[in-house]
């Protein structure tokens, strides 16, 4: 038997054929099976939906409850049949309830990865390596050039910033789902109690979050009418970074623009951003991550998708590790 007969790319997404779903599919069907609640990954529409509870509670806030015709909670951990399939959800560490999709099939066991990261994440259950045949990983940053520092030396800067610049506002870009949150515990780990204004697009997140046990402090909303630019000096405002191209990002006073991304690594990235204090904080693995999850997970096959495909399947190549690129359309990795 070829794994591709157990999973395999369509125009959909990808397919499972003995168990008649789909695994994050970028188009409306009968099946899927969801791996996460970012928008490439879960989309609205489908018949049916399984994932873990809280990502089909984050499809609900983003989508609305009507986002699907029937929804079914993915145990973490636990096995249950689809067809003459077995499938079981493991931690993925990328964001609040993600997973990883393990599908077995006669004695055949493909792990999609779906995104995943491998750094300590206070925001969500870390990363569980689960033995396979076959492992699905992504590639967003797959190249050498991409090593994340530190995590607590990045939040050190924006720190370190607010003590220097203690007059100007720190706006700071963040994905919606994962990466505003994410910044918002690390600065509160760190020991950063003042408010933290946030951009209206992430309430709805940022208190499904606290309502999930995870304690983001004092949240205030990022707006100025009624006060004064001055209002904000000193203050770390979290929005968006769609938002900070429009007039709201100017509302601020002197304010230093900054943004967490795993693509701040790339100088002009930044300068087209016009980021004056890029933060290297990404909810992807890096080259080294990427490349010790191979060896560790040691599997028979690895299939590569969404990102730098290349440079991972020559690695594979040098290491004789049997390994294909997928070639699945419709995911992003902008969004990081």
């Amino acid at each position: 038997m070829r794994p591709e007969d157990l999973l395999r790319p369509m125009p959909q997404g990808l397919y499972c054929p003995p168990g008649d779903f789909y695994i994050d599919p970028v188009r409306p069907v009968e099946r899927a099976l969801v791996t996460h609640g970012h928008a490439d990954h879960a989309r609205p529409g489908n018949a049916k939906v399984m994932a873990t509870s809280q990502t089909l509670d984050i499809m609900a806030l983003r989508y609305g409850e009507d986002f699907a015709g029937a929804r079914q909670v993915a145990k973490l951990g636990e096995e249950v049949r689809i067809g003459d399939v077995t499938v079981s959800f493991h931690p993925a560490g990328h964001v609040l309830g993600s997973a990883q999709i393990a599908v077995e099939w006669q004695g055949l066991r493909i792990v999609a990865s779906g995104d995943y990261k491998r750094r300590a994440d206070p925001t969500c259950l870390s990363f569980e390596p689960v033995p396979c045949d076959v492992f699905i990983t992504e590639a967003t940053f797959a190249l050498p050039v991409f090593r994340h520092p530190d995590t607590a030396a990045e939040i050190g800067k924006l720190l370190d910033s607010l003590r220097h610049f203690p007059e100007r506002a720190h706006l700071v870009g963040a994905y919606a789902l994962g990466k505003a949150q994410r910044v918002i515990k690390h600065l509160r780990d760190a020991g950063y109690d003042e408010p933290i204004y946030i951009h209206g697009a992430l309430k709805k997140l940022c208190d499904y979050y606290q309502s999930q046990g995870i304690d983001l402090g004092v949240l205030e909303p990022a707006t100025v009418e009624g006060g004064k630019k001055g209002d904000f000096a000193g203050a770390v405002i979290v929005g968006p970074p769609s938002a900070f191209a429009d007039k709201w990002a100017r509302r601020f006073p002197d304010p230093v623009a900054s943004f967490a991304s795993g693509w701040m690594r790339v100088r002009q990235r930044a300068r087209q951003r016009g980021v004056e204090l890029p933060l290297i904080i990404s909810d992807h693995c890096d080259w080294d991550e990427l490349t010790e999850t191979l060896d560790e997970l040691a599997p028979q096959e690895v299939w590569v998708t969404h990102g730098r495909e290349e440079a991972l399947l020559r690695w594979c190549e040098l290491r004789q590790m049997r390994a294909k690129p997928l070639h699945l359309v419709g995911y992003e990795d902008e969004a990081e």
